[in-house]
Parts: structure tokens; sequence; C-alpha cells
């Protein structure tokens, strides 16, 4: 049996396409945007009604938040389907949960949720650097 390739570009350029794609997908991060911390610390005092960086509140304290388990801040009471979701906190996670907490856990007590791709890109960066 024989197999022929059926592309249209040269087998160069289609490399080149693939590996120029593949280098911009991983470049992006989370939705694609590049985040700002600074922007990210004013961005974040809409987050202070219920959240801070040391401790607890309305919601779990941000300390360390990236990299962390869900539902593991001592002191907070978290939802049980949060708390036995099994998520980890990396930026992919953290954007997904900003987009909406509740498509991601439907029995979460968060109910905020940031539209905006660059905001939530801006917000986790500030969380990595400050909230270390």
């Amino acid at each position: 049996m024989n197999v022929r390739s059926i592309s249209v570009l040269p087998r160069n350029t289609t490399s080149l396409v693939l590996a120029t794609i593949a280098i911009a997908l991983c470049a992006a991060g989370p939705a694609g945007a590049t985040g700002d911390a600074a922007r990210g610390q004013t961005l974040y005092k809409g987050c202070a009604d219920c959240h801070s960086i040391n401790e607890n509140g309305v919601g779990p304290m941000h300390k360390g938040v990236v990299g962390r388990k869900a539902g593991s801040v001592a002191g907070y009471d978290y939802s049980p389907d949060l708390k036995n979701s099994g998520i980890v906190w990396t930026e992919e996670n953290l954007d997904k949960w900003l987009t909406g907490p509740q498509a991601m856990v439907p029995e979460t007590k968060m109910f905020f949720d940031v539209p905006d791709a660059q905001d939530r890109a801006d917000i986790i960066a500030y969380l990595k650097e400050k909230a270390k």
C-alpha cells in the first residue's frame, strides 16, 4: 500500500507554518494574553470585597494560590464540591475559574467572574508575582 501526502504546501513551508503556530500558542499563555502585574494589582482591588492576599475573609486568602490545590487553605470553609474537585490552581485553571467559576465547579461559593481575557491575565500575573 502506498501512502501519498496531499499537502498543497512544500514540506519545508508546512513545517515552518506548524512551528510558527506552536511557538505562538506557547507564548500566548492563558486566554492568549500576557499579564501586566501592575495593572492586575489595580484590578485585584475589585476582588478585595471577598479576598485578600494574607487573610481569609468571605473568600480564602490568595497567598500561594498559584500552584496550590483548590480547597486547601486552612481555616476557610470551602464548598464540598470545590474542596473535592482535585483542581490545582495553574495559570490555565485560574483563567478558566475567573471566566466562570460556576461552570467549573457548579456548587462553589464564588459567583464573580472576569469576562475580559486581558483583565484575567493581569490579575493572574499579579497573583503570581505578589501572592507568593
